[in-house]
Formats: C-alpha cells, sequence, structure tokens
C-alpha cells in the first residue's frame, strides 16, 4: 500500500475522499499530518488550483499528492461564487455566512432562474515535477433552493437540489451522495489511473 498526501486541510473533503477511496490501494494523509501549510491559491481556474495545491504537498513530503478545486456555480450569477466559493462571504470556511450570501444574491429569484452545478476538478501528481499529471472532473447539476434543508453534508449542500432528486445534498444517504456528487463522479473517473499507480 502506497502513501498519498490530500492537499485539504478541509474536514468535510477529508470525510470525503476517506469513504470515497476507502476501496483504493492507498493509505490517504491528510497534508496537516505531514506539517503541510495551505497555499495561496492564485489560479484562475479550477484545474490552475488544484494544480498549485497538489504541487506543494508533494514538493514538501516527496508523497504523490491529490488535490481538489471544486465550487459552486450559479448561472445567473456569472458563475459565481465559482472559484470563491469557500469565501463567498469574506471568511474562508464560514459555511453559515457563505450560504447566507448566496441566498441575499438569488432572492426573489423563481426556480427557473437558480439552475447551478458543482464542479470537482481532482489532479494527482507522482511527484512534485510531475510534467503529466492525471486530471479528472466531474459535474453535479440541480438548483439553489430557496431555504436550507438538511443536516449532513458541508458547504453548500443544504441549499442544492440535484437534478432528479426531490432531497437536498445535505439531506441524502452518505453512500448515495459520494457515488452520484461531483467529487464521487470525478474521482470515478480516477479509479482506474490510480491502480495504476499503486501497481
Amino acid at each position: 500500500m502506497r502513501r498519498i498526501v490530500l492537499a485539504s486541510g478541509n474536514p468535510g473533503k477529508l470525510a470525503e475522499f476517506g469513504q470515497l477511496l476507502a476501496d483504493a490501494d492507498f493509505e490517504v494523509v491528510a497534508q496537516g499530518a505531514l506539517g503541510v501549510e495551505d497555499i495561496e491559491e492564485t489560479g484562475l481556474t479550477f484545474v490552475e488550483n488544484a494544480l498549485l495545491k497538489a504541487r506543494h504537498a508533494a514538493r514538501v513530503t516527496g508523497l504523490p499528492a491529490l488535490a481538489d478545486d471544486s465550487g459552486l456555480c450559479v448561472d445567473v450569477l456569472g458563475g459565481a461564487p465559482g472559484l470563491y466559493s469557500a469565501r463567498y462571504a469574506g471568511t474562508h470556511g464560514d459555511n453559515a455566512a457563505n450560504n447566507t450570501r448566496l441566498l441575499r444574491e438569488l432572492d426573489g429569484r423563481p426556480d427557473a432562474e437558480r439552475r447551478a452545478f458543482f464542479i470537482c476538478v481532482l489532479v494527482l501528481l507522482r511527484h512534485a515535477e510531475d510534467p503529466a499529471p492525471l486530471v479528472a472532473e466531474g459535474r453535479w447539476h440541480g438548483r439553489v433552493l430557496h431555504a436550507p434543508r438538511g443536516e449532513g453534508g458541508f458547504g453548500y449542500d443544504p441549499l442544492f437540489l440535484p437534478d432528479g432528486h426531490e432531497r437536498a445534498a445535505a439531506e441524502l444517504d452518505k453512500a448515495l451522495k459520494n457515488r452520484i456528487s461531483h467529487r464521487g463522479q470525478a474521482l470515478a473517473q480516477l479509479h482506474a489511473r490510480l491502480a495504476d499507480l499503486a501497481a
């Protein structure tokens, strides 16, 4: 079993990745446990930010690194909160404030104008100078609700109603959510290539 560093300090993401990678032949170690500090996300796209995070974690630890950059993109808001999803209200990781701002921005808008999608870009680097990173992307389409629902998940999950479902992302069974979510889709794409890396 090979060790791989997960370039994230987000406890919600760490929990999801732990479940999603449970059947892969990797010991996933959070970067914080290895003394890796967060790096500033200066990229202009989700791919660029994921690459920055993975390269930093791989460089500091000497291990293969997996990073994701993800967010919620709302069509009528020009793709916002987008890259700034985690700090939409100003403070990084303040989920309640971010959700409050999103509801305020969409106040009075009918369901038809609340289309949105979650996006997750995963980047796997074999080493810090890897010239051919493995990149996978998942998108989870739906709309933003008028009020939060559910106690599960994290981030914008209480406000997101996935297409084809009657329950918010925060109300879904964890196993189902992990299978159909943006992160689950991206990781499913990466699984075969993770097996190659473990060989």
